[in-house]
């Protein structure tokens, strides 16, 4: 041991980069060792050196006497301290925290001894050297980061522990000792071999992560008995106290006995016997965090119980087929490599793990078994075998179902994402079937993605085979974690369809659906969904209803079902449409609230209720829509029935009440005066006033309001009784006006000065003018019914005299604390006030005389100054007259001293940039007392407004840190007053974002084998704020200076290209937010070539014929020309020896590449390939034989044809191919001149002779190839041959014959002829017919002529056997002639047959429609196809039909094809029946149409729908001064007339003149048989008809205008008809 100087220094304390293997194969978790340190003086310093040295010695003699061989898997080696103590590095157990979050470190402090630290590197570092390059220091690296610095205390007086450094966990092989590494070694241990027994493949450290032992503990709570040879833990003094138990390499086989470890953290039982399950008395060790379990013989992990705190299981190097154990809550790394796993089922649920190790098992050959991790685990999962989880099995993890991960650890098997969705509801299929009710199967069990208050609905099917019942479906939501695990139920969710919350976002559903049948309940099947996504944000309308009966005056409710889908819930825009039949819908003013009063606007009117959602941020969904039936009006009704006015004789009162029901018609009124007995007598109606009589007085009055609507129905009636009438005569308002007068005696007003105005009050109060003078007071008299009487006056005795200056009170209000506002008020008597006199005083006691506040002086206000707290504030006003006399002084003193301000900020405000380093400052101004320890505090803010609060910043400056990157930055300010009162926080704006400095990158070097099939990585010391996405590219440079880019990973792979190249690597640093700083670089060695090697030799699947071509992979250089040998075998050998099997085997061939033949059918080839590098260097031999024999070529046919040996023999040929034939198989085929081909039953040679069916068709040979073990191949036809003529005996064959023809059909206009055929009934010609018939031609003739002269003329389109009559062949004959061909192309003798003259057909018309724009004052004509002969006088009526009404109206005289329409047909559809008639009087179907409501004129309509708006109208008419004239009316002998309507009656008034009165000619109203009539030969005259006796004949200068005088009166006079005029105007009511 070599002992350090005294003079040496002190040296920094610097973070170590770790290697990235770890070479020893310790392992260490958790944080750096506590360095315990001490420093009281000299004296305390010298007595600890001497006891540190003391305990050095003695544990390393322990160590060197002991008798047991120590293995190269035990802990780390000690090291020494430059004062003698001994500093070991200590791995405590880690906290769940530990590989989650960077812990900040803490600052080291220069040690007081200034003593040096001689840095040496121990044995094993030294043999770690070897085997990579080595890495240089740096304050962070792009691998692994271990920061680690120590923190003494200096000059305390009494001993402290600190923690020397924290780690930041990144990978369990990337941990050392970061105590050892930092300090130095002062000597290494040597560490005996493993036992011969294990290799080191068997153990190597890469999967073990074997734990590094605390040195440090206590004996108290540490047990070592590694390699010790422990049969069982009854040898051992075990104690619950213990928390590091360290039992590797021994011989324990049982736990029996660990039960009493119930304070145990570290348990290490690797290397061990454990063989069979046993592990049930962990159950007892609670507070466990690690379980070292590798090295033993462990079959099955399913007796492990649930450990609430275990971090860290290694179970490497055993033989576990599967995972299977208790769930783990707190499971952060989990290492099985090198096991013989093979499943994922059973695997448990660790909702922590981040890192899961599975190298080397069978497990691995499973497709994406990442991805299945990932489903399994979560989201927690980090790594997987020690490497970055890759970003591509994240998305291929997504592309599964959501049950996946339940299916897997049922035993599902698995399979690629793009066959996952069928499988795997397959196998949940297999797992239902049996749970089903009978014959009932499983359709769909789906559910939709879910998304934050947004409905998702689920989808479950049955299909019923043949059970009777009905199938209830009963449901039941779940609701799980990140994964498809601990699900549990959501009360009250048991619908189809569930609306997840803001909390449920990010986790699982599942939905269990149960199946009932005839009441039985069978299980459950269920769906899972993936995890809630967060909403949109936009909300949106799922169901739109109104609530309500839709009767004037009820109210409607609108009820919206809202998705918010992730917003707040706000208020949603509402409005009210109202929509009239056959209209568009209107706003309706006002109405924007969830609820709607239907009013008497909304009659016959449907409703439209419009919602659009809007979110408490301002978001707005899509508008939605729904629409009511028509509002229908209410039975009619008064209420309110009230009498206005004074009930005073003469009086005039007025009747009111509140009309409801619909519009209101001739509503009854009526006006009632008591009678003595009691009763009511009827005094007036109609009438909504009453003026009261003599008669009336003493009387109560009743007023009866009878409601009735337009339509004629009458309401309840109501009442309302008046008090008693009243006589006139009593007194009115009288009133009275005040003076003042210079004399006693009154002598008239103009000499009086008033005082005030007119008024009905008597009382009053002097004021100071009035002094010296008398008062006089004028008093008025008025009568009720406003008569003025005369005035009266009286004077009082005395002048009025004046009081002495004086106060009649005198206060102060406000609070008497600092700042507050004190104002003085008081009440002057005594005449004019002067200047009096103010002043505020500051009194120490109640009693002293006080000290003026001269600040005041003279204002009736003073602010509380900070010198008034804690004394007593008084104010005195002396009162002084505007004569200068003076009363006397009063003074009003507080209560209560003044209390000082409550402690407030009046300003803050930070100074300081944003930057990383800067310091903020917080600057201040206080108000409120005696400012005492006044506190900061300094917050960060996220950019989505989390707050936290930065622990231990609570002075007036901070300086930002690297963490508070990105994050804005504030000050909170809480005043305090020395008294220790707090005042209210005050805070600054926020500042930020902060930013980072500039990213440097401090150092840059290359690790890893140079040497191709290396990997290189780098180290990269970066600074400058948060780190980014730092670029790192690399570069290969070849010898004649080219530079070639090759990827921008971490770390890069080498490949035969790089070989004589040298590597450069340019590393960017770049800061979080994306900036850039310099670039640095770093070049390697030159790459140097591999040693040639057969990487992979693999023969793929052999066929006859099929040259094969060997997949192979060389490594090592330039690959040269290899040897290749091939062999060939009846037996597939087991042993590929070289030897073995040249011996056996026969050599076939030398190249690469070899060809099979048909001797190599069912035999296995072998081949031997010697890899050659380019130089001539050979690696070793690599042998590979084909899985299966050489198969035979599958079975095929080429070349098939056919030859035909004479007339009637063909015979079918073809080539076979593919091994041996076998029995193959012939087919015949026939095919017909349209190309159809059917098999000939019983042609299976390859010969065939021809048969009569053959003849017109072709012949098809086909050839299926069977091999000789029965495998068929596809079947070849050969093509076809010539048509097959039956030869010589075609001349002998009869041609087809025709025997008649006859027509079937009428020979009548419009009917269809079909011409038939007879054939020869002999079997000849049946038999040409039926085999030799090819097709039928026809040709239609017409006749021209008679008799001797009559010929026939072809019709060119008419070639089929049907004819068509047509109007043209009416009296003439029609012919066809028709002949048959034959398959071989000869034609029959010509047939033909001859119609009787055509005959007419029956009379009718088609296609009948009435044209016309559809306004009364259009033109209409009938228009339609008739046929049937020549048309003659065909016969057509008008009618009218009412809408909805079968009956029919005729109109006079319109017989004709045109009709001009007037007002009578307003409403009205016009019809027209049509009867055809042939013009010799035939008459045929009548056939009617219609057109639509015939619509009033548009600028008609307008004009009359203002008119009946109006209610009342004058029309200037003409009339005829002579009735009696039969002569034509012209303008000379009419007189002008005055057309008065309303809604009531009808007048015609002749017009006064100068020398006479207007006078009323008819009057009358709209009672039937009231009626307007119009003559259809004259537009401009009309009659009015008032009843038997009076009419009247009036006429208009236009057509416009009297269908405007018409339609106005109709309108007006529509209550008397039956059919409203307005409803057949479409004018609204």
């Amino acid at each position: 041991m070599e002992a350090p100087s005294e003079a040496s220094k002190v040296v920094d304390a610097k973070p170590v980069k770790p290697r990235p293997v770890a070479p020893t194969g310790r392992f260490a978790l958790g944080t750096a060792s506590s360095i315990k340190k001490r420093a009281d003086g000299a004296a305390a310093a010298s007595a600890e050196v001497a006891v540190a040295q003391s305990s050095m010695i003695k544990s390393t003699s322990a160590v060197n006497a002991s008798s047991v061989q120590r293995r190269s898997s035990t802990g780390t080696v000690g090291k020494q301290q430059d004062n003698g103590s001994s500093v070991v590095a200590k791995k405590a157990s880690p906290t769940l925290s530990d590989g989650a979050k960077k812990i900040k470190p803490v600052s080291a402090t220069t040690v007081s001894s200034k003593s040096a630290v001689k840095k040496k590197t121990s044995l094993t570092e030294k043999a770690d050297l070897v085997k990579k390059p080595a890495v240089k220091a740096s304050p962070t690296s792009t691998l692994k980061k271990v920061q680690s610095k120590t923190e003494s205390s200096n000059g305390s007086s009494g001993s402290t522990r600190r923690v020397a450094s924290n780690v930041s966990l990144q990978s369990p092989r990337s941990i050392t000792s970061s105590a050892t590494k930092k300090l130095g070694s002062q000597t290494s241990l040597t560490v005996p071999s493993r036992r011969k027994s294990s290799t080191a493949d068997s153990r190597d450290s890469r999967f073990m992560m074997l734990p590094q032992v605390d040195l440090k503990a206590s004996d108290e709570v540490r047990l070592d008995s590694r390699g010790h040879r422990v049969r069982s833990l009854k040898q051992l003094r075990l104690s619950p106290a213990l928390e590091f138990v360290y039992l590797r390499d021994n011989l324990l086989s049982s736990l029996e006995g660990i039960e009493i470890l119930k304070g145990v953290k570290v348990l290490d039982l690797s290397f061990n016997d454990f063989k069979l399950p046993g592990f049930e008395p962990l159950g007892n060790c609670i507070v466990l965090q690690q379980l070292y379990l590798a090295g033993n013989q462990i079959t099955s992990l399913a007796s492990l119980p649930e450990l609430p705190n275990l971090e860290f299981l290694s179970v490497a190097q055993n033989r576990l087929k599967s995972l299977c154990m208790a769930d783990q809550p707190r499971l952060q790394v989990l290492a099985a490599s090198r096991n013989k796993i093979s499943t994922l089922k059973g695997f448990p649920h660790l909702p922590s793990l981040e890192h899961l190790r599975v190298e080397e098992n069978p497990l691995l050959e499973m497709p994406h078994l990442a991805a299945a991790s990932i489903l399994l685990i979560g989201p927690t999962l980090k790594k997987f075998n020690d490497r970055d989880l890759n970003p591509d099995e994240a998305e291929v993890a997504k592309q599964y179902p959501a049950h996946t991960a339940i299916c897997i650890r049922d035993g599902w098997e698995f399979c690629s994402p793009e066959l996952a969705a069928d499988s795997t509801f397959s196998f949940l299929l297999e797992q239902w079937k049996d749970k089903l009710p009978q014959d009932y199967m499983v359709n769909k069990a789906y559910v939709d993605h879910p998304f934050e208050e947004d409905p998702c609905h689920c989808y479950f099917s049955f299909t019923n085979i043949g059970s009777e019942g009905e199938l209830v479906l009963k449901y039941q939501w779940f609701l799980g974690g990140k994964i498809p695990t601990d699900f549990v139920p959501i009360p009250e969710a048991l619908s189809e369809v569930y609306w997840p919350k803001h909390e449920d976002v990010g986790r699982c559903l599942k939905i269990e659906c149960t199946p009932i049948l005839n009441g039985a309940e069978f299980p459950p099947i269920f769906a899972v969904s993936l995890p809630v996504s967060p909403g949109t944000g936009y909300p949106k309308v799922i169901n739109l209803t109104v609530s309500g009966e839709l009767v004037e005056g009820n109210v409607l409710s609108g009820v919206p079902e809202i998705a918010w889908c992730g917003g707040t819930p706000g208020k949603g825009v509402t409005s009210w449409l109202r929509r009239r039949w056959n209209s568009n819908a209107v706003v309706i003013d006002g109405a924007e609230g969830m609820e709607y009063q239907l009013t008497v606007n909304d009659i016959n009117s449907s409703l439209v209720f419009m919602y659009t959602p809007v979110t408490d941020e301002g978001v707005k969904g899509e508008p939605q829509c729904t629409m009511t039936d028509f509002v229908k009006a209410a039975t009619p009704s008064v209420s309110n029935v009230h009498v206005l006015g004074d009930i005073v004789e003469d009086n005039v009162i007025i009747g009111k009440g509140k009309y409801f029901g619909g519009r209101e018609g001739l509503s009854k009124l009526r006006w009632y005066r008591e009678k003595e007995n009691g009763e009511f007598l009827l005094v007036l109606s109609d009438s909504m006033e009453y003026t009261l009589t003599k008669e009336d007085v003493g009387r109560h009055i009743k007023f009866v309001y009878t409601p009735v609507n337009l339509e004629g129905q009458e309401g309840e009636s109501a009442c309302a009784v008046t008090d008693v009438v009243k006589k006139g005569g009593t007194e009115g308002s009288s009133r009275v006006q005040w003076y003042k007068a210079s004399s006693s005696q009154f002598k008239n007003e103009h000499e009086l000065e008033a005082l005030s105005t007119s008024k009905v009050s008597k009382t009053f109060r002097i004021p100071l003018s009035a002094v010296g003078y008398y008062i006089v007071a004028k008093f008025t008299p008025v009568a009720p019914d406003g008569e003025i009487g005369e005035p009266a006056y009286a004077i009082s005795d005395g002048v009025v005299e004046t009081l002495p200056p004086s106060l009649n009170f005198l206060t102060v209000t406000g609070e008497f604390s600092e700042g507050q506002i004190l104002t003085a008020s008081y009440g002057y008597i005594g005449g004019h006030e002067g200047n009096s006199l103010y002043s505020w005083h500051i009194h120490e006691t109640e009693d002293d005389e006080g000290i003026p506040a001269s600040e005041a002086s003279g204002l009736l206000e003073y602010r509380v100054t900070k010198e008034a707290i804690g004394k007593f504030v008084s104010f005195k006003c002396t009162p002084i007259r505007d004569d200068g006399i003076v009363g006397e002084a009063r003074s009003f003193i507080g209560k209560d001293r003044v209390t000082p301000g409550m402690p407030t900020i009046l300003s803050l405000e930070v100074t300081g940039e944003a930057i990383e380093g800067t310091t903020m400052v917080a600057s201040k101004r206080y108000w409120g007392g005696e400012e005492g320890d006044t506190m900061f505090r300094w917050i960060l803010a996220s950019s989505d407004g989390t707050e936290k609060e930065i622990e231990g910043a609570t002075s007036s400056s901070y300086t930002l840190k690297c963490d508070d990157i990105g994050f804005y930055i504030s000050v909170l300010c809480e005043p305090v007053r020395n008294d220790g009162v707090h005042g209210s926080l005050v805070s600054t704006e926020v500042i930020g974002p902060i930013i980072p400095g500039p990213p440097t990158c401090q150092s840059l070097e290359l690790a890893g084998s140079m040497v191709e099939g290396g990997r290189l990585t780098f180290h990269a010391d970066y600074t400058g704020g948060l780190r980014g996405s730092c670029i790192q590219e690399w570069f290969r440079l070849h010898g004649d200076g080219r530079k070639e880019k090759l990827t921008a990973d971490e770390c890069l792979d080498l490949d035969l290209a790089d070989v004589d190249c040298r590597i450069e690597l340019i590393f960017t640093p770049v800061r979080q937010d994306g900036l850039q700083g310099s670039p640095k670089c770093v070049v390697s060695d030159t790459i140097l070539p591999g040693e040639p090697k057969g990487v992979n030799l693999f023969l793929p699947e052999c066929f006859e014929d099929n040259e094969i071509r060997p997949v192979k992979t060389y490594f090592g250089g330039q690959e040269g020309t290899g040897k290749y040998t091939w062999f060939r075998n009846k037996e597939k050998l087991g042993n590929l020896e070289f030897d073995l099997v040249a011996r056996s085997s026969e050599v076939v061939g030398e190249t690469s590449k070899y060809k099979t033949s048909l001797d190599d059918v069912g035999s296995y080839l072998v081949l031997c390939w010697v890899p050659t590098r380019c130089d001539g260097k050979t690696g070793d031999p690599v042998m590979a034989i084909t899985d299966d024999p050489v198969m035979a070529a599958f079975p095929s046919v080429s070349d098939v044809h056919l030859e035909q040996k004479n007339s009637d023999i063909y015979c079918g040929l073809g080539i076979y191919y593919g091994g041996h034939e076998g029995s193959s198989l012939y087919r015949w085929y026939r095919e017909s001149s349209d190309g159809t081909r059917i098999h000939i039953d019983g042609a299976d040679s390859v010969t065939y002779e021809v048969m009569d069916a053959d003849y017109s068709c072709r012949l098809l040979f086909g050839y299926t190839p069977v091999r000789s073990d029965g495998v068929t191949g596809e079947e070849k036809l050969s093509e076809p041959s010539d048509v097959i003529l039956p030869g010589k005996s075609l001349n002998l064959l009869e041609l087809l014959k025709i025997e008649t023809l006859a027509f079937k059909g009428n020979q009548v206009e419009r009917e269809t002829l079909t011409v038939i055929e007879q054939i020869p009934s002999n079997e000849i010609q049946q038999h040409i017919w039926n085999n030799y018939k090819n097709e039928m031609k026809y040709q239609w003739f017409v006749a021209s002529g008679s008799g001797e002269d009559q010929s026939f003329e072809p019709l060119a389109t008419q070639c089929s056997l049907s004819y068509k009559v047509r109007f043209e062949d009416i009296g003439r004959c029609l012919k066809c002639e028709c002949f048959v061909t034959d398959v071989f192309g000869r034609s029959s003798e010509l047939v033909s047959v001859v119609t009787a003259p055509i005959l007419p057909g029956r009379p009718k018309i088609e296609k009948l429609e009435i044209e016309g724009r559809g306004f009364h004052t259009n033109l209409y004509a009938v228009r339609g196809t008739y046929s049937g002969g020549k048309e003659g006088k065909s016969k057509i009526q008008w009618l009218r039909s009412m809408v909805g009404s079968p009956d029919l109206i005729s109109i006079p005289g319109e017989i004709g094809r045109m009709y001009e329409a007037n007002v009578d047909d307003v409403g009205y559809r016009l019809v027209a029946i049509y009867t055809p008639v042939r013009e010799d009087g035939v008459e045929g179907q009548p056939i009617s149409v219609s057109t639509e409501p015939i619509a009033v004129e548009p600028e008609i309509y307008k004009e009359v729908k203002q008119k009946l708006d109006d209610g009342s109208v004058k029309f200037e008419v003409l009339c005829d001064k002579d009735r009696t004239l039969k002569k034509a009316q012209v303008m000379g002998n009419l007189e002008r007339r005055v057309l008065e309507v309303n809604r009531k009656r009808i007048k015609v008034v002749k017009p006064g003149s100068k020398t006479s009165f207007p006078t009323t000619e008819v009057r009358g109203t709209y009672v039937p048989p009231f009626h307007v009539e119009l003559y259809r030969n004259d537009q401009h005259r009309f009659k009015i008809v008032v009843d038997g006796e009076n009419e009247v004949d009036l006429m208009v200068q236009t057509r416009h205008m009297r269908d405007v005088v018409i339609l106005t009166i109709r309108g007006l006079a529509q209550k008397f008809n039956s059919t409203s005029l307005n409803t057949l105007l479409k004018i609204e009511a």
